[in-house]
């Protein structure tokens, strides 16, 4: 009796989530590390993931915090540091990262953290600011091939998708994409207050964040990297104009390092859960971005691979020395 008492008392006890390291939906409550400044495609998901936990009835509250810098490198060493057996803490993460940790050949391990889920992909969009001269990408494509260093791309942290495409579109086109003028920011706020500034030539980045802009005529979308085109947007892809470029930008989330098992299993099943819900197909749709869910083991695989596959396509645009 005594045993059986302990036992309905234990899991009364997890169920309020008061047993160190227990995690139960719907009463977790979690903290999202979202390691980018906010207004940027980051920051967008996690909050978009937060509101969807909640309205899912997979968390009780959810705290954001924003580290941006250094292609999420900045808020990662944190996390591995503070996260560590701590099943109540996310990271949200994607592509971006995985550029930015090999093009600064950084220390840091991300595989120590928890590889959860895998939840979206959106394709990048290259945009003019309304009142450049140029009108199109080929009459970018011609300052270019002319003069290198006098088309500055801006989009977020080196090693971005933009930044890469930006690499590969050069190298493509017959330019050095070593001489590329690529200016990094730290967040999509920054970024695009640049574009619309006419700060730098050419802007790229996911199609959320620049979609309101196009639609008040703000920006002019001249190319999107995906293999065809974007709904509700009219813009070619770089293939249909003679640029053999295709390159897509996944968001997916991260764990503590070290958690158990059963935490990995309990965050993952919330996360499927979550996006399985109304409020996450409405963030869906209302930013165009693509369902690409793939957890567990085989979002860990994916990762190992995508590291190898964007480390490869570094080197042979001319981004990362071999």
């Amino acid at each position: 009796m005594r045993r059986a008492a302990f036992l309905k008392s234990l899991a009364a006890l997890a169920a309020a989530g008061a047993v160190p390291g227990a995690w139960a939906q719907p009463g977790a409550n979690l903290k999202m590390l979202i390691p980018a400044n906010p207004g940027g495609g980051w920051d967008i998901t996690g909050r978009a993931l937060g509101k969807a936990l909640l309205d899912a009835r997979q968390a009780a509250t959810v705290v954001y915090e924003n580290k941006g810098g250094a292609a999420g490198a900045l808020g990662l060493a944190p996390f591995l540091a503070g996260a560590k057996g701590d099943a109540n803490q996310l990271m949200v993460m994607g592509a971006v990262m995985l550029g930015g940790l090999i093009t600064s050949k950084s220390p840091l391990n991300l595989m120590q953290a928890t590889p959860l889920a895998r939840l979206t992909t959106e394709y990048n969009v290259f945009v003019l600011p309304a009142n450049s001269p140029h009108k199109t990408m080929a009459d970018v494509v011609a300052q270019l091939k002319k003069d290198p260093g006098s088309v500055k791309w801006g989009g977020g942290s080196r090693g971005s998708t933009e930044h890469i495409a930006a690499a590969m579109i050069a190298q493509k086109v017959g330019s050095d994409p070593g001489k590329i003028n690529y200016v990094a920011f730290r967040g999509g706020g920054e970024a695009t207050a640049a574009i619309l500034g006419g700060n730098v030539t050419v802007g790229g980045s996911g199609y959320s964040e620049f979609a309101e802009y196009i639609a008040a005529g703000k920006m002019k979308a001249i190319a999107v990297t995906s293999p065809q085109r974007l709904p509700g947007l009219d813009a070619p892809t770089l293939k249909e104009q003679g640029i053999d470029v295709e390159i897509g930008n996944w968001r997916g989330v991260f764990g503590g390092p070290g958690i158990t098992p059963p935490q990995r299993k309990a965050l993952i099943d919330a996360l499927v859960a979550t996006t399985q819900s109304p409020s996450w197909q409405e963030a869906l749709k209302k930013n165009g971005w693509t369902p690409a869910l793939l957890a567990g083991d085989e979002f860990t695989k994916f990762v190992e691979a995508e590291f190898t596959n964007l480390r490869t396509i570094m080197t042979q645009s001319g981004m990362i020395q071999g």
